[in-house]
């Protein structure tokens, strides 16, 4: 018999990498995530630091992480609304990838150097 085909859809929540991938899939996910592991960030700070994202698109990426569960909202009660964005424990937890996947950046963009990639 032969190896049976899987869609990776149904490893989710079974399987770590297919997690993973689900939970990162974003164009803007890793990025969110490194820009809040230092700390709470307001809205429009955030917007700042990942121009050229979109107000839509920036909601509509907070939002599936907070669904997540790796993002946390926070509202103020303040005249104008204040709003802070960080990381959950889980999704704080997140760092060491972040700092791992910053190490391997290095790296990479210097082999691209090397290699006359860029």
């Amino acid at each position: 018999m032969g190896e049976q085909l899987v869609n990776v859809h149904d490893l989710v929540g079974r399987c770590p990498y297919a997690t993973s991938q689900k939970l990162l899939s974003g164009k803007w996910a890793l990025l969110i995530m490194h820009e809040l592991s230092n700390g709470p960030v307001r809205f429009r700070e955030l917007e700042r630091r990942l121009h050229p994202i979109t107000q839509a698109t920036l909601t509509r990426a907070l939002r599936q992480l907070e669904d997540d569960g790796l993002v946390n909202r926070q509202v103020y009660g303040t005249i104008p609304p204040k709003v802070e964005y960080s990381l959950t424990e889980v999704g704080g937890e997140f760092k060491s990838v972040l700092d791992s996947l910053e190490t391997w950046g290095y790296k990479y963009i210097d082999f691209m150097k090397t290699t006359g990639r860029i």
